[in-house]
């Protein structure tokens, strides 16, 4: 199949976490055999913050969001496509491409990809007069970065046709044990930019726990957090490109994961980095959320904390040996259970189960 995908970015993880999800499950889509071409603007300086050059496996288009008959030129080419996926949170022109994308003709086959599903559900939930009220009911199918059965069922009940959670996951080849870096060391690190949806649980988790133990050290990566205030024992060393991702996460005693508001509530929502730590052999400390131990075994695998407290208690008491115990055992699961080439089958199953029940599309597409 052709797929023509709209979203935020491929190439950068600027201001755009999504980034890693995307590219693992599309390269495990290219890798069984489809065609990729991802549909990105230039916004957010994103094209001048590049993790990767353009993938031997994927087509960059990076279109000019101010100019609409570039864009209109490009979902035109779209329309030629086997598949359209609209992706949440592109940034720019969200509900005219939403809008757009659910009225490609009956042949191609229309996908909403969500990768903050409980959010957008709230949203929708808020204001029924939301344009993806009328845009929703169009697509052929909803996938979901997360959330579960709450989620998937939330969305039917709004009007999508049919939708499925596609979990983040990791790529081996990707993400793996490296030694320790000096630029991360430290006994315990978080990763991720600051959004408000997430602010008062890092708040929690991460500053008042470094603040419970002042002679730990603390480790903070992502963009937004220069001018905050924090305690002696934290490091701040900005936005961490991919490519040091494996550094960042082997160089830290323990890892810590801090879910958002929306996803914290809907659980079943683990971030990508949760499995890129688990498949470098790290140490996670996660926040609680419902349906953690679907993914990794808490205790044994990854530990769970309810608050800052307890994040600060682990830090102190939990011996280096068993923090490489733990993270060996939460690498020997992601391994054996959520590697995007899974992923990727999961979703190839999914659009062929949609594309043969459409006389349509299951005419217009090859097998």
């Amino acid at each position: 199949m052709n797929i023509a995908f709209w979203g935020s970015s491929l190439v950068s993880a600027y201001w755009n976490g999504a980034a890693t999800y995307y590219r693992g499950v599309l390269r495990a889509l290219a890798h069984l055999g489809h065609e990729i071409t991802f549909f990105e603007p230039d916004a957010y300086n994103r094209q001048q913050h590049r993790d990767i050059e353009d993938p031997e496996w994927a087509r960059i288009i990076v279109y000019n969001a101010e100019d609409r008959d570039d864009v209109n030129r490009h979902l035109a080419a779209s329309a030629r496509f086997d598949v359209i996926v609209k992706a949440s949170g592109v940034g720019v022109l969200d509900e005219y491409l939403e809008a757009r994308a659910a009225a490609m003709p009956a042949s191609v086959c229309k996908v909403f990809w969500d990768v903050d599903a409980p959010a957008t559900l709230e949203r929708l939930a808020a204001n029924r007069n939301d344009p993806f009220h009328r845009a929703l009911p169009q697509f052929d199918l909803v996938l979901t970065y997360g959330g579960g059965k709450r989620v998937t069922d939330e969305y039917r009940s709004v009007g999508a046709r049919e939708c499925f959670a596609i979990y983040n996951a990791f790529d081996p080849d990707v993400h793996f044990p490296v030694p320790p870096d000096a630029r991360f060391m430290c006994d315990l690190s978080f990763l991720g930019n600051r959004l408000p949806d997430r602010e008062a649980r890092v708040e929690d988790f991460f500053v008042n726990a470094a603040y419970l133990v002042p002679a730990r050290r603390f480790l903070l990566g992502g963009s937004g957090w220069a001018g905050k205030p924090f305690p002696p024992n934290v490091s701040y060393v900005g936005h961490v490109y991919t490519a040091d991702h494996n550094a960042f996460n082997c160089s830290a005693r323990m890892v810590l994961n801090i879910s958002r508001d929306s996803m914290a509530r809907y659980g079943f929502s683990p971030a990508t980095r949760v499995f890129e730590a688990a498949g470098a052999a790290a140490c996670l400390i996660t926040d609680a959320w419902e349906g953690v131990e679907s993914f990794l075994q808490p205790g044994s695998e990854i530990l769970v904390a309810h608050s800052g407290t307890d994040v600060a208690e682990i830090v102190e008491q939990l011996s280096t040996e068993r923090a490489r115990s733990i993270g060996e055992a939460a690498r020997e699961r992601v391994l054996a259970e959520h590697t995007y080439d899974q992923r990727g089958m999961v979703v190839e199953s999914i659009l062929r189960q949609v594309v043969s029940s459409n006389p349509a599309m299951a005419m217009e597409t090859p097998a």
